[in-house]
């Protein structure tokens, strides 16, 4: 029997822990619905399906095509298997490549990148289990309206702090985005007090950061990005 090569492996692994995890997401409603024998029925979904999918099914696609060339085959599979991509997975190992001298699209850098994700994720897990844990005890502290004003900013300094670090190595993928959110303000003022922009901010911060930085990539990870989708 012919001896299957890393990059098919990390395929066929990657994808039962995909299938698995979408199993998963769907199997508390289906069991909840079951044990308690309440269906909402297909309209209500379908209803609610129409509100937020044309957002995250975009916003979806955007990032495979953006964040597989960057993070590579492995590390991309553990990544969207694990979540939070944005705001700690492809910092994590865009730093780590930077800081161990590889880039995208290469051995080293696949190497590297696997090993940041991996990181993040454990560090992230064992975050979450901490706050669960400590959720009552630091329920009177987190409501405390002294640090209100904290949490009411915590979306514009996570988005600025992101933000940041691409600006400042380019600042013309700050153009796009600063003009579109500009129009949106001044069209719909209302708008600046809800997160309803985050996610065409983030679509349209996405596509312009994709054209600058997926340039100089090689073909075969794209190739990688269109066999994980």
């Amino acid at each position: 029997m012919k001896k299957r090569s890393y990059e098919e492996m990390t395929h066929i692994y990657g994808r039962i822990w995909i299938l698995s995890a979408l199993g998963m997401i769907f199997s508390y409603p289906i069991i909840t619905c079951i044990y308690y024998g309440a269906w909402p029925g297909w309209k209500p979904v379908l209803q609610g399906l129409l509100g937020v999918a044309p957002i995250f099914w975009t916003v979806g696609l955007i990032e495979v095509l953006t964040f597989v060339p960057m993070l590579g085959t492995a590390s991309s599979y553990l990544a969207f298997v694990t979540g939070n991509l944005t705001n700690l997975k492809v910092p994590a190992a865009l730093t780590a490549m930077e800081n161990a001298g590889t880039k995208p699209g290469t051995d080293e850098g696949e190497v590297i990148s696997t090993i940041a994700v991996a990181t993040s994720s454990i560090v992230t897990t064992a975050v979450i289990a901490l706050g669960v844990a400590l959720l009552v005890p630091l329920t009177p502290l987190l409501e405390n309206p002294a640090i209100k004003p904290a949490f009411d900013n915590i979306l514009p300094a996570l988005f600025g702090g992101l933000a940041v670090v691409y600006v400042s190595k380019n600042w013309k993928i700050a153009i796009a985005p600063l003009v579109f959110m500009i129009v949106l303000f001044l069209l719909v003022p209302s708008a600046y007090f809800t997160v309803q922009p985050v996610p065409p901010f983030s679509s349209v911060g996405v596509l312009v950061e994709s054209h600058c930085s997926l340039r100089s990539v090689p073909s075969q990870v794209y190739a990688a990005a269109y066999t994980y989708v």
